[in-house]
């Protein structure tokens, strides 16, 4: 049975388990060198490395939002079996990618100091994390690229290759930082630097491995079919893949700030709420990484779909993404509600803590279903180049309901109203989500963009 014909769950799960464990695994290499600095260099040390992350964050959403716009054309393409149209579009994204990140990794050699400056560095990590800062900007051509190509594959229905390159990559990275710190193989001892340089050494090898391992197996994407003819800016495919990709971008950025001001928010009531915030999103993260994935795979099959003109199976994938979200994540937060002591204990030795961290994710692990449906929707939408009003939608739900909302509820019910707060934005979203997918969407007429 060839994949298309095989039932759309099936190909759906294809996909799905080898992306979240890509999630899995990417959250544990940042949790594990985090470890590797702070037991073996220090506290200072986590610390300046850490200052950084606020930037990594904000460069990460540029690269999703136009990795997630090329991807939805690639689908699109490859649903239509066109893949001249693949190769113009990687080549177009892949160009001006390294050229962004030429950009952004020179501006931010010089302004390294200053940046870590802005972000409010103490005077005891500021040098540290200055340098620190510097070597990851150098990494950024490399690791734009990375991130780029392995978010295109998955628009071919190809998340096997995603996952082999980041578990390569992440392993170099996890010999190279503790060698650099102990100075192992006579390596010189460089500090904090080291998971810098292991950053870039890892994602510099996996690139050359996608390079060989793409033309081996022949892929759409394989380098030799794109590099002699597509690395060349095509400036229609560029506006096209702009349009679907910055909403997405710009939805990441505003939910990172928004996050900023909800720790500001928990910081008040002591640090015990923080310990508690902290692990609680600990286990948050994991239980929606099936409701994120469902997202990417929801977008990608809907694209293919509208790609090969197949306009009922869009329907089909929405369907399947709704369905598999409940069986899926629902069992996920069953599964953390009957073990929410034991997966607090992970991160919480304190008693009062514990109970009152177990009582924040009993309040609101079961909304995180609301965010897998709303999410699916909205994948469905922008996977036919309507991006704007779902990108609206979930910012409403951020600004209008989630921070307000945590503000209000935190001086009337004390911190449990933060999660409330959540709650009711997760479900807000996905009120909102599904009545514009129903009313409005669902009467339009739908066209493959490439």
């Amino acid at each position: 049975m060839s994949p298309a014909a095989k039932p759309l769950w099936q190909r759906f799960l294809v996909f799905l388990v080898p992306l979240m464990i890509s999630n899995i695994l990417q959250s544990m290499s940042g949790t594990i060198n985090n470890i590797f600095i702070g037991q073996m260099i220090g506290v200072d040390a986590l610390a300046a490395v850490s200052t950084f992350f606020p930037i990594m964050i904000l460069m990460i959403s540029f690269v999703v939002g136009l990795a997630s716009g090329a991807a939805i054309l690639i689908g699109q393409a490859y649903g239509a079996k066109n893949f001249e149209k693949i190769r113009e579009v990687t080549g177009t994204t892949l160009t001006v990618t390294f050229l962004a990140a030429l950009v952004i990794a020179g501006g931010g050699w010089l302004l390294a100091p200053q940046l870590i400056s802005l972000l409010g560095a103490a005077d005891n990590i500021a040098a540290t994390a200055s340098d620190y800062a510097r070597v990851v900007f150098l990494g950024m051509p490399f690791f734009f690229v990375f991130m780029v190509l392995t978010s295109m594959l998955r628009g071919v229905s190809d998340t096997t290759t995603p996952l082999w390159t980041l578990g390569f990559s992440i392993l170099a990275g996890l010999v190279v930082t503790p060698a650099l710190i102990e100075g192992w193989f006579g390596l010189p001892k460089i500090g904090a630097l080291a998971a810098a340089v292991a950053f870039i050494t890892g994602t510099v090898l996996a690139l050359i491995f996608l390079y060989f391992y793409l033309d081996w197996r022949k892929s759409p994407l394989a380098p030799s079919t794109i590099i002699p003819r597509y690395l060349k800016i095509d400036l229609k495919l560029l506006g096209m893949v702009l349009k679907l990709g910055i909403p997405q971008g710009v939805a990441m950025m505003v939910s990172s700030l928004a996050a900023i001001v909800v720790v500001g928010i928990v910081n008040r009531f002591g640090s015990d709420a923080t310990a508690a915030f902290g692990a609680v999103n600990q286990v948050m993260s994991y239980v929606q990484f099936p409701a994120m994935s469902l997202t990417i795979a929801s977008s990608i099959f809907a694209a293919q779909a509208i790609g090969a003109k197949r306009m009922d199976e869009v329907e089909h994938v929405t369907r399947t993404g709704l369905i598999m979200n409940v069986f899926i994540t629902g069992g996920l937060i069953l599964i953390a509600y009957l073990f929410s002591e034991n997966l607090v204990r992970l991160f919480i030795t304190s008693e009062s803590v514990v109970v009152m961290t177990q009582t924040l994710l009993h309040i609101v692990l079961w909304s995180v279903i609301a965010f897998g449906f709303g999410s699916v929707f909205s994948a469905v939408m922008r996977a036919s180049g309507d991006v704007w009003i779902p990108m609206g939608i979930s910012l409403a739900a951020i600004l209008v309901i989630e921070v307000p909302a945590a503000l209000i509820l935190s001086r009337l019910m004390g911190l449990e109203g933060i999660w409330f707060a959540y709650c009711l934005s997760f479900v807000a979203m996905l009120i909102m989500q599904a009545t514009y997918y129903f009313v409005f969407w669902r009467k339009k007429e739908i066209n493959a963009l490439v």
